[in-house]
């Protein structure tokens, strides 16, 4: 039985590439995450300079900026990516012409958006790849919620939840950038936060 209490206390403090270290070498089916927005090159060089053949998950929205989709396929291609596309059920054209598009934040409809293009192939992608290890690049400087999390937790399904980037900062994320000629997308908009500050769900609901 995984104990996240003391994998927190002993390995927390490590460096992000100690803690990746560590945890490849104790899981057997792990997976990072990324939306290809802004930083999101760096979890996905420290992963994949220890495990080249990671399997890594996007959840597309359809939404995404044409600099991110251009921004996206640069990075796959520079760190050769075992990627995996997941989209929503409901295409972006339909939900535009039948259903009225994206719904303001505060339209009840907007629940049911995020679930239909976020949450759903979320689940979906994690129903079918069922890891036992889940690395996200989530930080504690983004969003309140993020301030109080921890870098292991317990995600959907009972997967091992890793954040090795909790506790780096934005000057520390554009330093590593800078050291490994990574790409960022400047211009990145997640229809299901709205906001830079508010959570899509996936780390707040799941």
């Amino acid at each position: 039985m995984i104990d996240i209490k003391k994998m927190n206390k002993d390995l927390g403090s490590k460096t992000p590439e100690e803690i990746i270290s560590w945890v490849l070498k104790n899981s057997s089916k792990p997976l990072v995450t990324t939306n290809f927005g802004y930083h999101e090159a760096v979890i996905l060089h420290m992963v994949t300079q220890i495990k080249p053949d990671i399997h890594v998950i996007w959840i597309d929205s359809g939404y995404n900026t044409r600099e991110t989709y251009l921004v996206a396929q640069k990075i796959i291609e520079a760190l050769k990516l075992n990627i995996k596309i997941y989209t929503p059920k409901v295409s972006t054209m339909r939900n535009d012409c039948v259903f009225g598009g994206i719904p303001e934040l505060d339209d009840e409809r907007h629940d049911l958006f995020t679930e239909q293009f976020k949450l759903e192939p979320f689940k979906r992608a994690m129903k079918e790849e069922s890891p036992d290890v889940w690395f996200t690049a989530i930080r504690s400087e983004q969003t309140e919620l993020r301030g109080n999390m921890e870098v292991f937790s317990t995600g959907l399904n009972g997967v091992l939840k890793v954040a090795p980037l909790l506790h780096f900062k934005e000057e520390d994320m554009n330093a590593y950038l800078k050291k490994h000629n990574l790409e960022n997308v400047k211009n990145y908009f997640d229809p299901t936060k709205g906001l830079a500050n508010r959570e899509c769900g996936l780390h707040s609901k799941l």
